[in-house]
């Protein structure tokens, strides 16, 4: 991860610094990289349950009704139409169609709702949604709201005792619960691939709710490391990656998080693009070795010829194998084909595939 200036610390500074982790910039937050190695913890994660500080994420609270103030407007998907005590994953788009951000909106009440938005984002993103609200309530509750994930196959049976009533909550969906007797938004949502909650609690409370989550010793912290190698094989987009302003959601493959009937900032665009095809896309590819991609190395055929660029790549502990993420070039269509990854002094043979590149996760059990 590139060099960054810090700005801010996580309410679980400390306690990463008794746990000896490796402390990174990310985000302009301090974070944790990893504690116990990235292999221990995808172990954890995958095969048990693992806990991560991720109070770096974005929370705005809307008030207002979804239409009349502009915020159905702002993101990709429907929410007017949202059950409450659900949440919705889609994009926020510019006017020429490009990612301003992913996001989760929670719909809190009737006219309520919580949208969560990527750390480095944050203040981009208040001023977006701010920019094309139609004078609704607006409330940047970052620096006031802990988010600790809780993820992994036996995450419900660890949060039981702790969490009344986390049993009845269903695959996006979330609830206001007790979480070691503090009230806390709790959804059951994550970024792993795993069964796994988002617990969103107040600052000042992050400390305590962490400890009693890790009294229990089958739950072990984990970093950003193994989340990124978690994240990649389930080939899930990244900001930054996958995601940027120059980037449409057609061309990061977020078609389905499209609704193509309703209104939305950029969807001109986005329709000319659909329209006018063909154009660059996301594909993914498993290294025929142990060798991993990186972003920024091209691809190519047998050839020779640069079919793209890759914006992902990692080790897959799943897959014994290297696996990436890539975009490319309009016309190329190189499914299930051989191609090849590196630059002009070393190549290594890869196979395209289709998402995601781990297929044995817990996520909706």
């Amino acid at each position: 991860m590139p060099a960054e200036t810090v700005i801010y610390n996580t309410p679980l500074a400390g306690e990463h610094a008794v746990l000896g982790a490796k402390m990174v910039a990310f985000g302009g937050w301090n974070m944790p990289l990893q504690y116990a190695g990235i292999l221990a913890e995808w172990e954890d994660n995958r095969k048990k349950c693992s806990v991560f500080d991720c109070s770096h994420m974005g929370e705005f609270i809307i008030c207002g009704d979804a239409v009349a103030c502009g915020l159905d407007r702002i993101v990709t998907q429907t929410i007017a139409d949202m059950p409450p005590l659900t949440c919705r994953y889609g994009a926020m788009l510019n006017a020429r169609g490009g990612v301003i951000d992913d996001c989760i909106v929670y719909r809190l009440a009737s006219e309520a709702w919580m949208m969560v938005v990527n750390a480095a984002n944050i203040a981009k993103d208040a001023a977006h949604v701010q920019a094309h609200l139609s004078g609704a309530p607006f409330q940047d509750a970052s620096l006031e709201t802990a988010k600790i994930d809780v993820q992994g196959p036996l995450s419900r049976d660890v949060l039981k005792p702790l969490v009344p009533g986390i049993e009845r909550l269903s695959y996006y969906g979330f609830g206001v619960l007790d979480v070691a007797g503090v009230r806390c938004i709790v959804s059951r949502t994550g970024y792993t691939g795993e069964l796994g909650y988002e617990i969103y609690c107040p600052w000042g409370r992050a400390v305590e709710i962490w400890r009693r989550i890790l009294k229990d010793p089958g739950v072990k912290p984990t970093g950003l490391g193994v989340r990124d190698v978690l994240r990649i094989e389930m080939c899930y987009s990244l900001y930054g990656h996958e995601l940027e302003e120059n980037i449409s959601p057609l061309e990061a493959g977020l078609d389905k998080f499209i609704d193509w009937n309703k209104d939305f900032i950029g969807k001109e665009a986005v329709l000319r693009q659909k329209e006018a095809g063909p154009y660059r896309t996301v594909g993914y590819f498993v290294s025929g070795s142990r060798k991993s991609p990186r972003a920024g190395h091209a691809l190519y055929n047998d050839q020779g010829k640069v079919l793209g660029t890759v914006t992902s790549g990692t080790f897959s502990v799943g897959l014994n194998a290297g696996v990436g993420i890539g975009f490319f070039e309009k016309g190329e269509n190189v499914l299930e084909k051989k191609i090849f990854f590196g630059d002009d002094k070393a190549k290594t043979e890869s196979v395209m595939t289709r998402r995601p590149f781990y297929k044995n996760g817990s996520l909706k059990k």
